[in-house]
C-alpha cells in the first residue's frame, strides 16, 4: 500500500507528499523486496538534505541514512552492488567533504570492492583524504605510499582519455607537493613495480616524474633506468635530450653525444630548436676536451640560426685558441690565427661580444710569430694558411706581432 502511495507522488515530483509515505514503506517492507523504493530513497534523501543544510544534526543524520540505503541496495541486489557503491561514493564526495576520515574509510572499502570499476575521481579523493590525515598525524608515510601504489595500479588498468589522464596527473601531483615523497620513500616504493614490469610506460613516466621533482632524488639507479627505459619506449626529442643530461652529468661523454645527437635527428623539433642542441652540445664537448666534435657542432649550431652565430663563433674561437697542435713553431701557433678569425666573425654577428671577443684577440695575438720567424719558414705576412689539427681544418691569414 505504502509503496503504491509514495510511488504516486513520486512520479510527480511531488516529493514532500511522497516522503511520509515513503518512510512508512521503507519501514515495513524488507530491503529485498523492491531495489526501486531504494533507489527512489536515494534521491528523497538528497532533496531533504539539500533543504536542511543549515541543520548540522539533522543534515548529518540524513547523510548516514543515505549512506545506508546505498549499503542496503548493495547487499540486497548483488547485480547491482557495484552501481550502488559508485553511487555511495559520489555522496560521500558531496556531503561529507569536510569529513577526511569517513572519506578514506568510505572510499577505500568501496575501492576494495569495486577495484578498477570503482568511479576514477575516488582514486583522487581517497589520495587526497590520506594525504590530510598523514598532515594530522592519523596515517603513516607507509600508508600513504600504499594506498598511493594502489591507487595507481587501478589508474593504470584504466583506458587512457583526458579525464583519466588528468586525475592521474593530480594524484601525482598530491605525493609530489606531499610531505611523505622522500627519496628513499620513493625509491622503496618503485623499485620493485619497475624490477616487474620495466615496459610498463605509465610506470616509468611517473617514476620519472615523481623522482625527478624530489629534490635529490636523481642521482639514483631507478631514475637513471627509468629514463632510459622512458625513452627506449616512446622515443621523442624531448626523451632523447633527457637521457643527454643524465649522461652529461655522469660525464659520460660517448653515450651523451649519442642521445643528443638522438634528439637532433627526431622529427619533432625544428631548425632553431636543433641549432639550440648543437650548441649545448658544442659547449658540452668542449668542457670534455672534446673539441673536434665541439667545432663541428658550433658550425652547425651557426648554419641553423643566425641569432645563436655570434656565441657559436665565440665558441669556435676559445676552441681553436686552446687547441695544442703539434710541430714546428708556426704550425703550433697557426690556431691562433683562426681563433681571432672566429671571435672577429663573432663580435660582427653580435656586438654584445665585443668586449670579451677583443679580450680574447689580445690574449691570443701575444702568440702570434715574429714577422722573422715566419719568413724562416717562408711564409708572409698575409699568406694564406691551411690549418689542420685535432681533427679540425680551417683555411687562415699568417699574422706576426710585427
Amino acid at each position: 500500500k505504502y509503496l503504491s502511495y509514495y510511488k504516486e507522488y513520486y512520479k510527480q515530483k511531488n516529493y514532500d507528499d511522497a516522503l511520509p509515505n515513503w518512510r512508512k514503506a521503507f519501514k515495513l517492507c524488507p530491503p529485498s523486496a523492491n531495489q526501486t523504493m531504494l533507489i527512489d530513497g536515494t534521491t528523497l534523501m538528497r532533496q531533504l538534505i539539500s533543504k536542511n543544510k543549515a541543520n548540522a544534526v539533522y543534515k548529518d543524520a540524513l547523510v548516514d541514512t543515505l549512506m545506508t540505503i546505498h549499503d542496503l541496495r548493495a547487499q540486497n541486489f548483488p547485480k547491482y552492488a557495484e552501481t550502488a557503491l559508485n553511487n555511495k561514493g559520489l555522496d560521500m564526495i558531496n556531503y561529507m567533504q569536510d569529513e577526511p576520515k569517513a572519506i578514506y574509510d568510505g572510499l577505500k572499502e568501496i575501492i576494495s570492492v569495486n577495484k578498477e570499476k570503482a568511479r576514477p575521481q575516488f582514486f583522487l579523493f581517497l589520495f587526497n583524504a590520506a594525504c590530510s590525515l598523514y598532515e594530522s598525524g592519523v596515517l603513516t608515510s607507509e600508508d600513504v605510499l600504499n594506498d598511493f601504489s594502489v591507487s595507481m595500479s587501478y589508474m593504470e588498468k584504466l583506458p587512457a582519455n583526458e579525464t583519466n589522464d588528468k586525475i592521474r596527473t593530480d594524484i601525482e601531483n598530491l605525493l609530489a607537493t606531499s610531505n611523505v615523497a622522500n627519496c628513499d620513500n620513493l625509491i622503496a616504493l618503485f623499485q620493485p613495480r619497475f624490477e616487474a614490469t620495466p615496459d610498463d610506460l605509465a610506470l616509468v613516466t611517473n617514476i620519472v616524474k615523481l623522482l625527478g621533482s624530489t629534490e635529490g632524488c636523481t642521482d639514483n639507479d631507478l631514475f637513471f633506468n627509468a629514463a632510459n627505459k622512458m625513452h627506449e619506449l616512446d622515443p621523442s626529442s624531448s626523451s632523447a635530450y633527457f637521457v643527454y643530461k643524465l649522461y652529461a652529468g655522469r660525464g659520460e661523454v660517448d653515450n651523451a653525444v649519442k642521445y643528443m645527437e638522438e634528439a637532433i635527428a627526431a622529427e619533432d623539433t625544428d631548425a632553431a630548436q636543433d641549432a639550440q642542441y648543437y650548441f649545448e652540445l658544442a659547449t658540452f664537448c668542449y668542457k670534455n676536451s672534446s673539441n673536434a666534435k665541439a667545432f663541428e657542432c658550433a658550425i652547425k649550431a651557426a648554419e641553423l640560426d643566425s641569432a645563436l652565430a655570434g656565441k657559436s663563433y665565440m665558441l669556435i674561437g676559445s676552441i681553436w685558441g686552446s687547441q695544442v697542435c703539434p710541430g714546428n713553431e708556426i704550425e703550433k701557433r697557426a690556431p691562433y690565427w683562426v681563433a681571432v678569425d672566429y671571435l672577429v666573425k663573432a663580435k660582427n654577428a653580435d656586438p654584445t661580444l665585443a668586449e670579451e671577443a677583443d679580450r680574447l684577440i689580445a690574449q691570443y695575438s701575444q702568440y702570434y710569430p715574429q714577422t722573422a720567424e715566419a719568413f724562416m719558414y717562408n711564409y708572409n705576412k698575409g699568406d694564406s694558411y691551411t690549418v689542420s689539427c685535432g681533427g679540425m681544418r680551417a683555411v687562415t691569414t699568417v699574422r706576426t706581432q710585427d
